[in-house]
């Protein structure tokens, strides 16, 4: 498997997979919906990646106009990979690698807000909602008018209780389910 840029200025680009199989990369068709959805969303927008593995959505975002990039991930070989693939496509200077757990990330004040939020954590552990429960009790990681975007199998899906997020969106593609969630301005 081989997976690449499929959108902006560093379409065509192919990026590396991080070794072995502790990661699953979206697919081309599914990262092509998501980034058709967002739309003008990405232009400018500062996007945190979650449990960001190979960082292949971080840096669409870049290649499609995103302002800054935060890719937040726990896994030394993950890392690497993310470093080498933002050297590789040039975009260095407009990412942050923040090597941390996402549950202890959102439960520390957030620095800064995001536009738009990426959740893709491991399959069939529980941690999209445990992460999403975090962000939702701790709004202010997502600007007002913001979007979450969870990907899970959709066997994964279940009713959710959430003050501050509200489902807008759920698409589904196979066995990928993309979830949107709006943080509504006051």
């Amino acid at each position: 498997m081989s997976i690449r840029v499929i959108g902006g200025v560093a379409k065509g680009r192919k990026l590396k997979l991080v070794p072995g199989d502790s990661t699953r990369p979206i697919m081309d068709r599914v990262k092509e919906a998501l980034f058709n959805i967002l739309g003008s969303r990405v232009l400018e927008a500062r996007f945190l990646d979650l449990y960001a593995g190979t960082g292949s959505v971080g840096i669409e975002a870049i290649s499609r106009g995103a302002e800054h990039v935060t890719f937040v991930e726990n896994a030394k070989a993950a890392i690497q990979t993310i470093e080498a693939n933002l050297l590789h496509v040039g975009f260095d200077g407009f990412a942050e690698i923040v090597r941390a757990d996402v549950r202890d990330y959102l439960r520390a004040a957030p620095r800064d807000c995001f536009e738009l939020i990426y959740v893709a954590p491991p399959q069939y552990r529980g941690l999209w909602l445990e992460t999403l429960t975090l962000l939702d009790a701790n709004p202010d990681h997502l600007c007002a008018d913001g979007w979450t975007i969870v990907q899970i199998d959709p066997q994964e899906q279940q009713a959710l209780n959430l003050q501050n997020l509200r489902p807008i969106d759920e698409r589904k593609y196979g066995n990928t389910l993309l979830w949107f969630f709006e943080r509504p301005s006051a």
